[in-house]
């Protein structure tokens, strides 16, 4: 007696419901996903005016040269200490730290020691401080 049969029958494999199941899943986790951009640096820029104001009281200007030397209202340092700067920030005031303070610094100068003005005036008590900019006309 013979129990199998002479035709053998490959099995088929019917794929059509996996793809269906694996579809749905991709949509299901597309739709409950949510997109954090904690990667990106968000930085609100300031606007700048093309008006020119006038200040009220007379700033103190410091000048930060290409070369990194100060000048405080045109007058040059002996050096480039923060304690020379400090002293001469402090007798231009007058001790009137309600005045503004400006920093007029070259393009080429160190990001530091600008950095360094603004630290100097602030540990001095000066609240209102400005970096004055040029404006490019259109086409330069």
């Amino acid at each position: 007696m013979k129990l199998s049969s002479g035709r053998r029958e490959d099995p088929e494999l019917n794929l059509i419901s996996l793809v269906d199941v694996v579809l749905l899943l991709v949509i299901f986790f597309m739709v409950s996903t949510t997109f954090v951009e904690e990667g990106r640096l968000r930085v609100e820029l300031p606007a700048a005016e093309a008006e020119v104001t006038t200040a009220v009281s007379d700033p103190v200007v410091i000048t930060v040269t290409a070369q990194g030397s100060y000048r405080v209202n045109e007058r040059a340092l002996i050096n480039n200490a923060r304690d020379t700067l400090r002293a001469a920030l402090a007798r231009s005031a007058g001790g009137a730290t309600d005045r503004p303070v400006t920093i007029r610094a070259d393009a080429r100068a160190s990001h530091q020691a600008v950095v360094t003005a603004m630290d100097v005036a602030a540990r001095l008590g000066f609240t209102q401080v400005n970096i004055a900019t040029v404006n490019e006309q259109p086409g330069n």
